[in-house]
């Protein structure tokens, strides 16, 4: 049985309390149902691993991924699913490379969505009409979002063997139908 959404949501909410690390949650999770629906894969279950992420990172920021394996193994999660969440720290925190296209796609939508989010927010409808151009754009503005790691998510995207653009295409797509709840309608709708 693979770990389902609703059973993601409530591991994290023993650890993650901070609104703005659920909006991330949020944000990584839909961003990998649409990578999921790329790959043809199953959407709910890499959404529920998206969700799970961050797990110890609001209680232990200093020590991300460390409180991670042995806690969600306790928790009932699959290995796999935890082998997946610690790779998203591969060369930064943890040495587990992402081989899988989900693992891959985890590594590299965490900090894109960091990115599609900044953009979003800029704009007067959100990202119920942001663009890949207007995206890309914010993109190569280096000083934009300045602490998104934008070669890591060159380097995500290479081992996906896609795009920049085409991946966040894809998250873009996966994000707007939950603009009212990551808090992505925009100046407009307030």
């Amino acid at each position: 049985m693979g770990l389902t959404l609703e059973r993601a949501k409530e591991i994290n909410a023993a650890m993650v309390t901070e609104e703005h690390l659920i909006i991330h949650s949020l944000n990584v999770c839909y961003a990998m149902g649409a990578m999921a629906r790329h790959f043809g894969e199953d959407e709910e279950h890499w959404m529920a691993v998206g969700y799970l992420h961050d797990y110890d990172y609001e209680k232990f920021p200093e020590e991300h991924l460390k409180h991670t394996g042995q806690e969600l193994l306790a928790e009932g999660v699959p290995e796999e699913d935890v082998r997946a969440i610690l790779s998203h720290g591969w060369g930064i925190c943890t040495d587990v490379e992402p081989l899988t296209d989900m693992e891959k796609s985890l590594f590299t939508v965490d900090e894109l969505t960091g990115i599609i989010q900044a953009a979003a927010r800029m704009r007067p409808n959100g990202i119920t009409d942001l663009n890949t151009k207007s995206f890309m754009k914010k993109f190569k503005d280096k000083k934009f979002a300045a602490k998104c790691d934008r070669e890591l998510i060159r380097q995500g995207c290479g081992m996906l063997g896609m795009e920049v653009s085409e991946v966040a295409a894809i998250c873009i797509d996966g994000m707007r139908p939950h603009a009212e709840e990551i808090g992505l309608l925009g100046t407009e709708a307030n």
